[in-house]
């Protein structure tokens, strides 16, 4: 794939070495030329530097927006027209003081995206861990390759992200419509404080499949109701 980075930062540097190693076609787009130019070379390989717009309209098929959640919709405003009809990824989390999230009571950072270029097709994931997980190569815990949670509308981009996803060295996990990377975003600041605050393994909190809604409701097929009714 030919994917345009738009952003110079450590999630940006994570995935896109990722990406490169993987023998897709990056360009990173900075404000500041110099800091995409480092970039692209630290990275190596296909990675090549340029403008913001210029790594906008290079992503033929995906434009990841690793931008800070202050900075991203004002960044795909001014370059929808070079996003019209492509996939644009969003990795970020609006998570502010006291892990605080920035978005209660209005639309995702995601959303926001996607109301900011019309045009694109936007799609959550890569938001749920630090960006020294994404360099790791692959990211495999207990012998299970981490999955990601990926949230969308269009199967063409779905497809394209998961395809990313998986070159990461991870498994994506359907996450649902885009109407839920709220819900992403609300999961990354419930964890982030968890982590820090609490020193709490975020992991933890959820059992194994088999008992997601308890053992008697998986043996009775009842599982979807139980979870309607609050268990």
């Amino acid at each position: 794939m030919r994917i345009g980075v738009l952003g110079t930062g450590n999630m940006a540097d994570a995935l896109a070495t990722h990406w490169v190693r993987a023998g897709h076609e990056v360009t990173i787009g900075g404000r500041d030329t110099h800091k995409a130019e480092q970039l692209a070379r630290r990275i190596g390989g296909s990675a090549k530097p340029a403008t913001l717009r210029a790594a906008a309209e290079s992503g033929q098929e995906v434009v990841l927006a690793a931008l800070p959640f202050e900075a991203g919709a004002d960044v795909a405003r001014e370059l929808r027209a070079s996003l019209e009809g492509k996939v644009l990824l969003d990795c970020s989390n609006p998570v502010g003081p006291g892990f605080r999230l920035l978005t209660e009571g209005g639309p995702s950072a995601a959303q926001r995206l996607a109301a900011a270029a019309p045009g694109a097709h936007v799609v959550k994931a890569f938001n749920l861990c630090h960006e020294d997980v994404w360099r790791m190569s692959p990211p495999v815990f207990d012998g299970r390759p981490l999955a990601v949670p990926v949230c969308g509308d269009a199967e063409m981009a779905l497809a394209r992200v998961h395809a990313l996803v998986q070159d990461v060295g991870c498994e994506p996990v359907a996450g649902g419509s885009l109407e839920r990377a709220g819900l992403l975003e609300a999961t990354a600041a419930l964890f982030i404080a968890l982590w820090v605050v609490e020193g709490a393994d975020a992991q933890a909190i959820a059992p194994p499949l088999a008992y997601a809604a308890g053992p008697r409701h998986q043996e009775a097929g009842g599982g979807t109701k139980a979870f309607r009714e609050g268990f």
